[in-house]
């Protein structure tokens, strides 16, 4: 019996088999123009083309797939034209539908390259082969699994190198191109003393220190963003670990940062990789670091048992990490006495009510011309912002014109939407600091007014909100705590203790709102706002 094959319509079906490897990408045009030569040799008429880069090793998650079978079902097409069966298909239920399809005669003819599937064709001929492309898959699939095993089991780690690393002869070394890897490591010890957040590490690595991820041949070369950092920050990864399937395998590369390092960051970023402990957290491990190396201050619990009662006690230790090399503070500090020394640091950062009171007054006062100089200055930012839209528009006129080339075109187009994008990200942090900087100096103040007493009575978080809040470093040195003051609190710092005494001398029942002391109050009160 002859089938007059040129009488049906045909879709064109053309997939690649990866949605990653670049050689596959051309594979897709490849096919459509081989299987157009096939249908113009043998006057075959193609009503569709249908392009997809899925896999079809599972079922339901071809799109196109999917929509090119629903046209035949409505009547569309009655033939389809692919360069190999395993195109159709790799796995047995979309293998069985194209099989059921034929059988029943919803498709009447599948070409390939070089043979013609029909409906009255032995089913288990289209059976075998769709069966082959799917133990083909298997098998490919049980290999790559098998390969990665035995890299983990090595020590290797059987994906791309993370951020901060390169792959090379077989190896995962740092990369130091332009110090990336320094410069990430520099991150990890910064976001460590608790006083960064990921946002402003972003901003440090980017426009301090010149960041920029590794240029491949499509990708790259581009400014750090917060999701890469979040990523690094909790992927094991960077602390010379990896977990498969509930198993953790230990890796040979060079670790970023120790696992004690990558525990205190879980604690910080408080996400699913945070480590639970049984009993305490460690109250004062990750903001102080040691006065002499530069190191982290961890923590260490001991537990003594005392022999005529048969009981534990548990102490908790701090001392220096020493991870830099040779350090002499190793001598350990225990908790209670670490909290006196910090309770003692805070103590010399607090001010009294009254100080506070004559602040606040000032800034009152100022608050009307305040805003209305911000406001000339949020002016100014929405202008920029107009001309950086401007930039655009006009960009797109001369590309639209000939007038400049794709590659000048799409490179100042990146650079006018990163400055469009800059300032916009301004106008927002603009806009809310408009609103809240009078509440936030005033919270401010209130904050230094009750510090020690907040310090001794406040939670975990409270008191680690406390340090980092006024320190830009807090040093542990030879038993001693040292709080260095935040930038804002220098001008204060430097006067206020002898204010303070001056102000004490008073008899307790004098010291009352400003508008009725004392006029011998009156020298400390303007020492004070003038400062």
């Amino acid at each position: 019996m002859i089938i007059e094959t040129n009488k049906f319509k045909y879709f064109l079906y053309a997939r690649k088999s990866t949605e990653n490897e670049d050689k596959q990408v051309q594979s897709i045009n490849d096919q459509v123009s081989r299987l157009s030569d096939h249908a113009i040799k043998d006057g075959l008429k193609i009503v569709r083309y249908f392009k997809e880069d899925k896999s079809a090793k599972e079922p339901y998650i071809r799109p196109v797939f999917e929509e090119m079978i629903k046209g035949i079902e409505n009547g569309y097409a009655d033939a389809i034209l692919v360069w190999q069966i395993d195109r159709l298909s790799r796995n047995p239920i979309d293998s069985g539908r194209i099989q059921y399809m034929l059988q029943k005669e919803k498709i009447k003819c599948i070409q390939t390259i070089n043979k013609l599937y029909l409906p009255e064709d032995n089913a288990i001929l289209l059976s075998v082969e769709a069966s082959q492309a799917n133990e083909q898959i298997r098998k490919l699939s049980r290999d790559v699994k098998r390969g990665m095993e035995s890299k983990r089991q090595k020590g290797q780690f059987p994906h791309k190198a993370g951020m901060g690393y390169i792959n090379k002869d077989k190896e995962i070394v740092p990369d130091t191109e332009n110090g990336r890897f320094d410069t990430l490591r520099r991150l990890c010890e910064l976001f460590l003393t608790g006083k960064y957040s990921v946002a402003k590490l972003v901003d440090v690595a980017n426009n301090k220190y010149g960041f920029r991820t590794r240029k491949t041949k499509r990708n790259g070369g581009k400014k750090l963003s917060k999701s890469r950092l979040y990523e690094m920050f909790s992927n094991p990864f960077y602390k010379g670990c990896y977990t498969s399937n509930g198993k953790t395998y230990k890796l040979n590369h060079m670790p970023m940062i120790s696992e004690e390092e990558f525990d205190i960051i879980q604690d910080i970023l408080g996400g699913k990789n945070k480590p639970r402990r049984k009993s305490h957290d460690f109250s004062y491990r990750g903001p102080i670091i040691c006065g002499e190396c530069g190191c982290m201050i961890t923590a260490e619990e001991k537990i003594k048992r005392i022999k005529s009662t048969g009981k534990s006690i548990s102490y908790i230790y701090y001392h220096c990490t020493g991870r830099r090399g040779n350090c002499s503070q190793n001598k350990c500090i225990r908790e209670d006495k670490l909290v006196e020394l910090i309770t003692a640091e805070v103590s010399k950062f607090t001010i009294l009510p009254q100080f506070r009171d004559w602040a606040l007054e000032v800034l009152r006062e100022s608050h009307a011309d305040e805003v209305s100089e911000r406001k000339i200055l949020f002016n100014n930012l929405e202008k920029s912002y107009k001309e950086a839209e401007n930039k655009i528009n006009n960009l797109i006129d001369m590309r639209a014109s000939d007038e400049i080339t794709k590659d000048e075109f799409d490179r100042k187009k990146e650079e006018y939407t990163a400055e469009k994008a800059r300032i916009k990200e301004n106008i927002d942090n603009y806009d809310h600091r408009v609103d809240q900087w009078f509440e936030l100096t005033e919270r401010a103040f209130d904050f230094i007014s009750c510090a020690r007493d907040a310090f001794q009575t406040g939670d975990l978080s409270t008191k680690k909100a406390i340090l980092t809040a006024l320190g830009q470093k807090i040093i542990l040195l030879d038993g001693k705590i040292q709080i260095e003051p935040q930038d804002w609190l220098i001008p204060i710092t430097d006067r206020y203790p002898a204010l303070e005494e001056q102000y004490l001398t008073f008899e307790p029942a004098k010291n009352m709102p400003y508008s009725g002391i004392s006029s011998n109050l009156e020298p400390i009160r303007t020492a004070w706002l003038g400062r």
